[in-house]
């Protein structure tokens, strides 16, 4: 089996660096927040056994990818173009699309907008969410005391500031902290994905000795490495555009996605507890009709991939073969 390789291509008037193996039909990984192309180090080289062609990419503002500067330049579509790009560029007419945190949007609605060049989705924790009818940062919960994660993330400057003061605690903690073992620790009422006001993101959550059986040191190393270069703003201005991409998306309100599909999701990821989840994974067939299948990973936490490899390949390799 070959192993994996690394170019830099140019999409959508960037420079994106890309990872490779396999040959065969082209399966694109979209990693989240925050992460990098390596998240899907255990995806890579099972697709490429099971006969596919498989392509991991820093995404737009992260790794050696180009990190434009303007905030604005980091919307749904901007992500959604960069990955139409990634198959011109290939010479591939169409791809599935599979996408983790962050990445599970970005493959949504790359279904969703371009179904001529995506043939089916694989969404890893985020399900896909039909527009809402209000601005999203309007519905966000704050208190006197405390504010969603994502409003905290919208002041340019502010989590940068946290996040890159020590990168090493940082990724440590993030990783743990919303892992299926980190979830461990959190304590009955918990105000899940929420920011004290006084204390900042990374309150609450743990730097663990020893680190979870699924992560080792030099993986933790190798993002810390990454994000020591880049700093965080790259994959902060995505949250910066959700009522950005918001006002974009009006024209498909209602559309929904029409190509085969699969989701996954941990029974601890903290995204089964974020509002309106326990509305939206029963009726997600309503919004994706061509929904293979639902699976919740017990005992796993947010980072589906990397906490359940075997499973997550299993999944991914079934459903890509009903699609040959």
């Amino acid at each position: 089996m070959s192993d994996i390789t690394h170019r830099t291509i140019e999409t959508n008037g960037i420079r994106m660096h890309i990872t490779e193996q396999g040959e065969g039909p082209l399966v694109l990984l979209c990693h989240g927040f925050p992460e990098c192309w390596y998240s899907w180090r255990h995806q890579l080289n099972a697709l490429a056994e099971a006969g596919f062609k498989a392509v991991a990419p820093d995404m737009r503002g992260y790794g050696q990818t180009d990190r434009p500067a303007e905030i604005e330049k980091y919307t749904l579509l901007h992500l959604v173009g960069d990955m139409v790009g990634v198959l011109d560029a290939l010479e591939a007419e169409t791809a599935v699309i599979a996408g983790h945190d962050w990445g599970a949007p970005v493959a949504w609605h790359a279904a969703l907008l371009r179904p001529d060049r995506f043939r089916g989705v694989i969404g890893l924790s985020v399900p896909f969410r039909p527009r809402l009818a209000a601005r999203p940062t309007s519905v966000m919960p704050q208190t006197d005391d405390a504010l969603f994660y994502q409003l905290y993330f919208q002041e340019p400057g502010v989590a940068e500031a946290e996040l890159e003061r020590d990168p090493q605690v940082t990724v440590r903690s993030l990783l743990y902290g919303a892992s299926g073992e980190g979830s461990r620790l959190r304590a009955p009422g918990d105000a899940i994905g929420m920011v004290p006001r006084k204390s900042g993101f990374l309150r609450g959550l743990t730097s663990p000795p020893p680190l979870p059986s699924w992560l080792t040191q030099n993986d933790v190393d190798y993002y810390v490495g990454e994000f020591k270069r880049t700093g965080f703003r790259g994959g902060l201005n995505w949250y910066r555009n959700i009522d950005r991409s918001w006002e974009l998306l009006a024209p498909f309100a209602g559309l929904r996605v029409m190509v085969p599909a699969l989701y996954m999701i941990g029974d601890r990821d903290l995204v089964m507890h974020f509002k309106g989840m326990d509305q939206l994974l029963p009726n997600l067939a309503k919004f994706v009709p061509k929904l293979r299948e639902t699976i919740i990973l017990p005992g796993c936490g947010h980072w589906t991939q990397q906490e359940r490899p075997a499973e997550v390949n299993a999944a991914m390799i079934d459903f890509l073969k009903t699609l040959a």
